[in-house]
């Protein structure tokens, strides 16, 4: 018997319903948040450091730093928003009160804040400030609030807890919205303590009562999300590394419980528990506050497209920091090349070839419009190619109907629904056959693939393993201009520069007198001896194209030929003077820490500073964290001019200078009484001094 509904036989009802509902894949895994969605889709945003250590010329303030030192005449927020809306960021970060414990508000509960400083006359907000500013612009607010705090008589007392979330209950009531609250990872030490000078030590993963101080955030800022790296999971995970990359491999998951070892925060964990995505964070100079010796060495463009691909082109979102300077503004070099960076990133993304081609499948969700291929190039995140569930290697060709240039891949899951890929291919079609042009593991939200330029009429998109149906929700083919990296600079031992080529074609032309190096300066041809102090600045040329490489700049003391290290038969021991900062070299066999390197300078040099750059190697072990020096006529009688610790140099393994009352020595002497991994590991690239 058949039933008819308005003309409609009801089996023909029946198929009809079923091919218009077109199911979607059931999420698989642990998902994203709204709050975590929300965040990821902000992908780039800005970190500021401001505070009194900007007036001391520290990496981090003691807590004993006086207020009135604290004074930016200049200081405009509304110029930090301006660049950083110009330069395509979401956000602003700002550090409210870094390790010091000044808070850059009126807090009711410290007199070691900005009510006590001249500027404004002591009726100051430098938050209030920057939540105006960005309004304003259209930014969202972020807060970095320290849990260590080296002014606090309390720090490391039950007390201190009260405090703390007190004053992140101001913060979080009085700014309006706020996005992401940020939790460094420094937790104890030494310091000021309200005039205790001590070192006080904590369990960093119970001390802060993180469930608790959690669940208050959260009732304050409903649609925030909480960055830490201090103990407790949050929303958000550091990835290990302040360089400004995360492993090509990078799950948003990790663990709910349970320790977190390095490997897991640079590559995440595939089969974690819980959604925990990667922030990577870095400066825009080699340090996070303001130093004048860095006004030169802002990172180019070449190496901010580096971090751009390895951040956000490795499912993260890129966290880049501004150092604020005394004045209370942002240095012109760190504007330049803030805004030279998002032009590079917009006219390398400026046209998706993809979008004006034709897309086919290998399979389609119940062969469903709804989940086909072009879905991928539709240009709507809320869109999606997927496959049925069984399916869980699939391709994608994208035909453009001519020969077409490209270099980069770009693709992203809809998340959503669960991180799903775990390898892919890309193909192109060359002289009749298929070409392979990279392959990769993970996706996420968002990956990017650079590779040679290549010309062809067809795209291939192969998934050869994910843990379920694959959900592609965006394909972008780009044909990215290439930009040239400086050229790098070194002066050996004997007092030599040497300049190495942007690449085989390139022509490199330098200067030494700290003047802008152009095609009338001159042209590198062979290594320079050069005597004295020397600031050098050289670029790289393509005579074929016309096109100029970014600077690379270089400021060296005086030369190091006449040095020798006293008592070390190992030949491999000159590396650290060889002024090439990849190789290094290791004191083994030397017995437990503490150790000594003593060097000879040949003949008596008034010195005022040292300098040490740790092992630059990826894993970078034997970093020595606390030290003392020590300098001598005769190698007999020592006199101690500096001690003290490397502040962050575990995440940010840069030169660390230290100065010191000049003193007139022939014999200098760095001792290693401690290292970042509590072994008796001690290694070294480099070591130079400061002279007068």
């Amino acid at each position: 018997m058949k039933y008819f509904l308005y003309g409609i036989t009801f089996p023909a009802l029946i198929i009809l319903l079923g091919c218009t509902r077109h199911e979607a894949p059931t999420p698989y895994g642990p998902v994203p948040t709204e709050n975590q969605m929300r965040w990821q889709e902000m992908e780039y945003y800005a970190f500021i450091h401001f505070s009194l250590n900007t007036y001391t010329d520290q990496s981090w303030g003691y807590g004993n730093e006086d207020v009135k030192l604290f004074n930016p005449e200049e200081l405009d927020c509304r110029q930090w928003a301006r660049i950083c809306k110009e330069a395509g960021m979401k956000g602003i970060i700002l550090t409210a009160k870094h390790h010091c414990g000044f808070c850059l508000w009126p807090s009711e509960y410290t007199e070691y804040s900005v009510k006590n400083a001249p500027w404004r006359d002591g009726k100051g907000d430098l938050v209030r400030e920057m939540a105006d500013a960005c309004k304003e612009y259209g930014l969202k607010l972020g807060i970095y609030l320290s849990p260590w705090d080296r002014n606090h008589p309390d720090y490391g007392k039950p007390e201190y807890i009260t405090y703390f979330r007190n004053q992140l209950t101001e913060l979080l009531t009085n700014y309006g919205p706020i996005f992401e609250v940020w939790f460094d990872g420094a937790n104890g030490g030494s310091g000021y303590y309200g005039g205790t000078n001590e070192t006080r030590t904590i369990d960093r993963t119970t001390y802060y009562d993180w469930k608790n101080t959690y669940q208050m955030i959260r009732s304050l800022q409903p649609d925030i999300v909480i960055w830490n790296d201090g103990g407790d999971r949050g929303d958000l995970r550091w990835v290990g590394t302040e360089a400004g990359v995360v492993g090509e491999t990078n799950w948003s998951l990790l663990n709910a419980t349970g320790e977190v070892e390095w490997s897991m925060l640079h590559y995440g964990l595939e089969n974690g528990d819980t959604w925990v995505p990667a922030e990577v964070n870095t400066s825009i100079r080699p340090e996070w506050f303001y130093h004048p010796g860095e006004d030169a060495r802002v990172k180019t463009v070449p190496k901010l497209m580096d971090t751009y691909y390895s951040s956000i082109g490795r499912n993260g979102t890129l966290l880049l920091n501004f150092p604020i300077m005394p004045n209370g503004l942002i240095h012109d070099n760190d504007e330049k090349a803030a805004l030279e960076f998002a032009k590079a990133v917009h006219e390398a993304f400026a046209v998706n070839l993809a979008e004006k081609s034709k897309a086919e499948a290998s399979n389609v969700r119940e062969n469903s419009r709804k989940f086909g291929a072009t879905m991928a190039i539709d240009n709507d995140k809320n869109t999606y190619w997927t496959t049925d569930d069984s399916i869980t290697k699939a391709s994608l060709i994208l035909d453009f109907g001519k020969p077409t240039a490209f270099n980069r891949f770009l693709v992203q899951e809809y998340v959503r629904l669960g991180q799903r890929v775990k390898a892919f291919t890309v193909e192109a079609f060359v002289d009749g056959s298929w070409k392979e042009l990279a392959k990769a593991t993970t996706i996420g939200y968002k990956r990017i693939l650079r590779f040679p330029t290549v010309t062809a009429t067809r795209f291939r998109f192969s998934i050869t393993d994910s843990k379920s149906c694959p959900v592609i929700s965006n394909i972008g083919i780009y044909n990215a201009s290439q930009l040239l990296n400086p050229p790098g600079i070194i002066r050996n031992q004997a007092g030599e520069i040497i300049i190495t080529p942007v690449d085989a074609e390139s022509e490199e032309y330098f200067t030494l007198d700290g003047s802008e190096p152009n095609l009338n300066s001159k042209k590198y041809d062979g290594p320079v001896t050069t005597e004295g102090k020397l600031e050098v600045r050289a670029i790289g040329y393509d005579p074929f194209k016309g096109k100029f490489s970014a600077e690379r700049y270089e400021k060296f003391d005086l030369p190091r030929k006449d040095w020798k290290i006293v008592g070390i038969e190992d030949v491999k021991a000159g590396a650290i003077l060889d002024g090439d900062p990849e190789t290094a070299w290791y004191q083994r066999n030397m017995g437990k820490l503490p150790v000594d390197l003593v060097i000879d300078l040949g003949r008596e040099l008034s010195l005022s500073g040292f300098r040490y750059l740790p092992d630059q190697s990826y894993w970078n072990p034997g970093i020595i964290k606390e030290y003392q020096f020590f300098v001598s006529d005769n190698s007999i009688d020592w006199k101690m001019v500096s001690e003290g610790e490397f502040s962050n140099i575990k995440n940010n393994p840069l030169w660390q200078i230290n100065v010191f009352a000049p003193e007139k020595a022939r014999f200098i002497k760095f001792r290693a009484l401690s290292n970042t991994e509590g072994n008796d590991n001690t290694g070294y690239a480099e070591i130079d001094v400061v002279t007068n």
